[in-house]
């Protein structure tokens, strides 16, 4: 059995190779925070300046740790909807690092999916 070493592994280019650049660094909250309104939301600001955000039914929780969530390796985001009595409810962390425009994405798709009961 011989083999054909030309058309073995993958084949690639240099410029498929070359380095990409990529978004790193918290951003800004705001792009997350700014997507809830007091009409619809809580909010709440604690002594650590660590922000709650849940809404009027209590059923969504979103938690923006600037310092890391106490009791966590550097949580930064937390969030979490409850389930129901058929469909449990799941919850999502970013790290304090993770750029707030990946926060504010995965937001804004939870919010997109919520309607009123």
């Amino acid at each position: 059995m011989t083999v054909d070493v030309t058309t073995a592994g993958f084949s690639t280019t240099v410029e498929t190779l070359r380095l990409r650049t990529w978004q790193v660094g918290p951003g800004q909250p705001t792009l997350v925070t700014d997507q809830f309104s007091a009409e619809e939301f809580n909010l709440i600001v604690d002594d650590r300046a660590d922000v709650h955000i849940s809404s009027k039914d209590g059923r969504f929780y979103l938690g923006w740790f600037p310092l890391g969530r106490p009791g966590t390796d550097g949580e930064g985001w937390k969030l979490a909807v409850t389930g129901t009595a058929k469909v449990p409810g799941y919850q999502v962390s970013f790290d304090i690092e993770t750029p707030a425009d990946i926060v504010a994405t995965t937001v804004a798709r939870v919010l997109a999916t919520s309607r009123p009961a």
